[in-house]
């Protein structure tokens, strides 16, 4: 069993909720702009899951999706573009760039989700990123990111979810408080025992909100609003309704979104 499981369908099956993200950018921007967008682009694409959902939503929707990875993007290629009808298969395009300097054209809408942006581990890093979605964004298109923290987000910790028919492991196996920057894994366990051991590897900076809507400025764009996830009462965990707001609760984990405007 453990041969026949692909770690990037385990990947989009744990910890991607495309339905969901895709239904927050579009109520979003039409609540924001008072028209529909039409364009997206996806970066850090990876297999260009959510790309394949935004062109599944409407006729109209043109979709971008850019990483680095040739190899994650040929699985994203055959195993979600290749599922997409013909039609929808000509309304996105898969860019194998450094996202910022991938060379493509304006849009409505720019992504950096599942915090990849926290790759870059300096300042100017990041700031030279967000200058480039600000030059690539239409006048009135929108850049949205989530971001995550909370006390127990620096800690060396292993956290365990059933997801079903196998087990999704986060490792935060290091954190240096000197520089902010930490070293994660994701593992898979199967139900015949096999281990999928780092089938996924992250070393990035754990960013603070503050920090990231300093820099959105820095790049240019003129506003940004953060958008705060609710608790089930029933459970304490998050609901997945996100509300604008500018206080957040002192949580041990969170998750939310940024939305800024050029």
């Amino acid at each position: 069993m453990g041969k026949k499981r692909d770690k990037h369908e385990l990947y989009q099956l744990a910890v991607q909720d495309v339905e969901a993200e895709i239904d927050f950018v579009v109520d979003s921007f039409e609540e924001f702009r008072g028209r529909r967008a039409k364009s997206l682009r996806e970066d850090f694409c990876g297999t260009a899951n959510t790309a394949c959902e935004w062109v599944r939503r409407s006729p109209e929707h043109r979709a971008m999706a850019v990483d680095l990875d040739k190899k994650v993007l040929a699985w994203g290629q055959k195993n979600n573009v290749g599922k997409l009808s013909k039609g929808q298969q000509k309304r996105i395009k898969l860019i194998n760039a450094d996202v910022r300097d991938s060379g493509a054209k304006p849009v409505d809408v720019v992504l950096a989700m599942n915090f990849s942006y926290y790759l870059f581990l300096t300042r100017a890093e990041m700031l030279g990123y967000f200058k480039s979605v600000h030059r690539t964004l239409k006048n009135d298109g929108l850049f949205f990111l989530d971001a995550y923290g909370g006390y127990d987000a620096p800690k060396e910790i292993e956290e365990r979810r059933d997801c079903g028919d196998f087990t999704y492991i986060w490792e935060q196996a290091s954190f240096n408080p000197i520089d902010s920057q930490m070293q994660c894994y994701i593992h898979f366990e199967l139900p015949d025992g096999t281990l999928m051991n780092r089938a996924f590897s992250y070393y990035w900076r754990l960013w603070t909100i503050p920090e990231i809507r300093e820099i959105l400025t820095a790049a240019g764009f003129q506003e940004t609003w953060v958008y705060w996830e609710g608790t089930d009462p029933k459970t304490n965990e998050g609901d997945g309704i996100f509300s604008q707001t500018e206080e957040g609760d002192a949580d041990p984990g969170w998750i939310c979104y940024v939305v800024a405007e050029p």
